[in-house]
Parts: C-alpha cells; sequence; structure tokens
C-alpha cells in the first residue's frame, strides 16, 4: 500500500446499514467522531505546553536565557504556520483518523526524545549551546507534527454535522486547546516541581500515546465509510452547485476570498494576544509579581479553564442568542478581554484578584477566537474547502505567534536589570504595551471590515 493510499479519503462501504437503523447508527458514530476529535486534541496540547512550563526551571537552572527561549518557542510556531497551511490544504483530502493519529503519534516521540536528551545531556556533557541546538530542531519538528491536528478534527465536524449545528459543535471542538492548557498547567506543573523539568516532557508523552489510541478507536473517517448517507442527504440539506466542483477548484476560490486574508490578519494578533499569556504569564507572575512557580501556574490553569467556557459559549451566543450575528459577540468580549488584560498586566494584585482578570480575559479571548478564527472563515467558504481556510488562516496566526515569541522573549530579556543585591530585575513594561496593542487589533480588524465578512448565502 503506498503512502497516498494509506491516507487518502475512505471510499463509501460497499455494505449500506438498513434503513430503519440508519438514523440510530448515524447518531452513534457521529458521536464518537466527534468526542473522540475532541478529546484527542486537548491531548495534543499537552504535547506542545510544556515549554511554557518549563521556562523558569530552565533559566533558574542556567540551561538557557529568556532570549533562547523565546527562540526555542519561536521554532514551533513558524514550523506550525507552514504546517497548518499546507496541512489544511492536504487534510480537505486525506483520512482524518490516519492524518490526524499520525500527528500526534510523531508529536509523542517528540517529547519523548526531548525529555530523554534532557535526561541524559548532564552525563553525556552537552554544553547548553548544543542543547539549544537540539531542542531548536526538535521543537520545530513537533511544530509541524501539531499542525496535522486542527485540520482534520474541523474537516470531521463539515463531513459529519449540518450547517444549522456547526457553530455550536464547532465552538466545544474549539475548547478543546484551553482543556489542554489546563491538563498540562495543572499535571505538568505539579510534575515538574516534584521531579524535574526532564520529566514533564515525558508525561507529555504519555498523554500522546493516550490521544493516539483515542482516534484510532472512536474516530470515523466520512459517514459514507460506515455504509451511511452523506451528511447532505441525512439533514435534508439541499444540493448546491459547489457540491459538484471539485476540491481544487474551490480551495482556488479561498485563496482569493479578500475575507478570508482580512480573517487571517484579525486571527493573528489574536493568537499573539493569546500565546502572550499561554507562553509568557507564568514567567510574568513569578518575576513582576512574585507568585510562586506553583502559584502561577495555577493561576494561568483557572485562565484555561474560563476559556472553554468562552469557546463554548461563542457558539450559543453567535447561533442561538445573536442569530447567527458574529460581529456583536466579538465587539462586547473583545472590550471584556481589553479590560481585564490591562488590569493583569499593569495593576498589581492577590493570587484571588489574579485568577480573576485572567479568568474574565480566557473567558472573553475565547469568545474572540472562536468565532473571527474559526466561524467566520467557515461561514464564508464552501464546506469541502474549509481545510484550505484553516489553513490560511493558521499560517497568518502561528507566523505571528512565532514573531511574539521572539519580540516577547527580546524584549523581556533586555529589559532587565540588577538590584543591590545582584538578582536580576525585569521590567515587562514595554512587551505588555506589546501584548495591549496587538489585543486590541484582534477584535478592531474584523469589526471595520465586516462587508467582507458577511456568510455565503449558499454552501
Amino acid at each position: 500500500m503506498s503512502l497516498f493510499s494509506f491516507y487518502r479519503i475512505s471510499r463509501p462501504s460497499r455494505v449500506c446499514v438498513p434503513e430503519e437503523r440508519v438514523s440510530e447508527e448515524y447518531r452513534r458514530y457521529r458521536n464518537r467522531t466527534f468526542w473522540g476529535v475532541t478529546g484527542a486534541y486537548a491531548l495534543y496540547y499537552v504535547c506542545r505546553m510544556t515549554m511554557a512550563v518549563v521556562k523558569q526551571p530552565l533559566i533558574d537552572g542556567g540551561v538557557f536565557s529568556a532570549q533562547w527561549l523565546g527562540v526555542i518557542g519561536s521554532t514551533f510556531y513558524f514550523a506550525y504556520a507552514v504546517g497548518k497551511f499546507c496541512n489544511g490544504f492536504i487534510a480537505d483530502y486525506c483520512n482524518i483518523r490516519r492524518f490526524m493519529a499520525t500527528g500526534l503519534i510523531l508529536s509523542t516521540i517528540i517529547n519523548l526524545l526531548m525529555g530523554l536528551s534532557g535526561l541524559v545531556s548532564g552525563f553525556l556533557g552537552f554544553s547548553s549551546s548544543a542543547l539549544f541546538i537540539l531542542f531548536s530542531v526538535l521543537w520545530g519538528i513537533n511544530g509541524y507534527c501539531q499542525s496535522m491536528g486542527a485540520p482534520p478534527g474541523v474537516i470531521s465536524l463539515s463531513r459529519w454535522f449540518p450547517l444549522a449545528s456547526r457553530g455550536t459543535y464547532y465552538s466545544i471542538f474549539s475548547s478543546t486547546p484551553y482543556v489542554g492548557k489546563a491538563l498540562s498547567l495543572f499535571f505538568i506543573g505539579l510534575v515538574v516541581g516534584g521531579l524535574g523539568w526532564e520529566y514533564g516532557f515525558l508525561f507529555s508523552a504519555i498523554a500522546g500515546v493516550a490521544g493516539a489510541f483515542m482516534i484510532l478507536l472512536l474516530v470515523s473517517d466520512t459517514p459514507q465509510s460506515k455504509g451511511l448517507p452523506s451528511v447532505q442527504q441525512f439533514s435534508g440539506e439541499p444540493e448546491l452547485k459547489t457540491d459538484s466542483l471539485p476540491v481544487r477548484e474551490l480551495q482556488k476560490g479561498v485563496v482569493r476570498h479578500p475575507g478570508i486574508w482580512i480573517i487571517a490578519l484579525s486571527s493573528a494578533f489574536v493568537y499573539i494576544t493569546q500565546h502572550a499569556v499561554s507562553d509568557w504569564g507564568i514567567l510574568f507572575l513569578q518575576k513582576q509579581k512574585g507568585f510562586s512557580l506553583a502559584s502561577a501556574t495555577q493561576i494561568i490553569a483557572f485562565a484555561e479553564v474560563f476559556g472553554v467556557a468562552g469557546t463554548v459559549l461563542a457558539g450559543w451566543l453567535s447561533d442561538r442568542l445573536f442569530r447567527g450575528n458574529r460581529f456583536t459577540p466579538v465587539l462586547i468580549a473583545g472590550l471584556l478581554c481589553l479590560v481585564s488584560f490591562v488590569c493583569f498586566l499593569f495593576l498589581p494584585g492577590s493570587y484571588f484578584l489574579e485568577i480573576l482578570h485572567v479568568s474574565v480575559f480566557s473567558l472573553s479571548i475565547g469568545i474572540v477566537y472562536c468565532i473571527v478564527t474559526g466561524l467566520m472563515a467557515l461561514d464564508i467558504v464552501p464546506r469541502k474547502a474549509c481545510g484550505a481556510a484553516l489553513g490560511m488562516v493558521g499560517l497568518a496566526s502561528y507566523a505571528c505567534a512565532g514573531i511574539q515569541n521572539i519580540v516577547s522573549g527580546f524584549m523581556i530579556g533586555g529589559f532587565t536589570v540588577k538590584d543591590a543585591c545582584g538578582e536580576v530585575v525585569y521590567d515587562f513594561t514595554p512587551v505588555s504595551i506589546f501584548w495591549t496593542l496587538s489585543c486590541i487589533l484582534s477584535f478592531v480588524i474584523p469589526l471595520l471590515s465586516w462587508r467582507f465578512l458577511k456568510p455565503r448565502g449558499n454552501d
């Protein structure tokens, strides 16, 4: 069997499900697939969040500086950006079950190698420079492997769910990054605090194995591969002219759509804002506000939990309360996000007050993230080319997330002084201004470009 045929979209089953059992079997396979990709994508995130947790131990241990950590983090995002673009287009043609499982298995291997290399580096006499090069390469490869998670997950929604309910289910799926981040911060934080930073990567590898098994056991490629009718036939959706067009032609239309480029630009600033907190929030709380590693990880973990609520709420708000209007919830959530983010960055606070700040921030940025980076893009492109749309948006998003990591690392490391005791004191004011401006642009750009983002009248 060739590699192409192994990943090719499944052919329709020769054995059709009896008509009286179609409804029951369809819902059974659809639920299994949905929860399979949702749970597995949360575990995808465990395999990418370790670096955010181990920053402080690596700096304190003299292994890497903040600047070096920024470069290592950027390799992930740049590789992810390229991978998200390529894999978004490729996944439209692929067996999503096999494609998604492959990415997580490879990511698991990378985390295992990084953990083991940290354990043996002392015995083999690795210098910090050698370990920096090794981690940059491995973490970059992990970025590409991670890009194989989101496209098949979103495509599964288009293959199994009708348009009328896609927004609600997409918002649930979009909450999985926050679930994965929360799991990472709670559990990896405990592992790293108790055993050392190397074991954080080993724990992530265990989570990756669990996610791969979840995909292989629960996920089905298409309804037709199980002898069931297509989602259009099952839900009674009318036949559309795009149904008969080849995927390549539809993807070309996506590339030419000005709305996709606007969403990509806005999404880039959403990701800068989100990842500023995910990647640097723990270090910020430790160095700027004096929290311990355990307290800092707990505060940021609470933020991720409320991010779940925000993304799930986004689908209900836009589909039900605002009847398909994506712009009003973006405006409301964007303003809440800005106020809470400024409070977090510039005001002093206790443990519980910081939890309040980051929780409101995460709830509101979760709404902006779900609607701007996902639902708006899906609204304006054909179902058969949604992978291409997400690939383009992902390219811009993660390229700018990578730039954010480099810029933030150098701004944090570059504005330091030594106090009278010789301790390094960090000044986060310049980088906080950078993060705040990104937050403003994340929701203002789509609001000013509403004419290009009207939902399609058809598929």
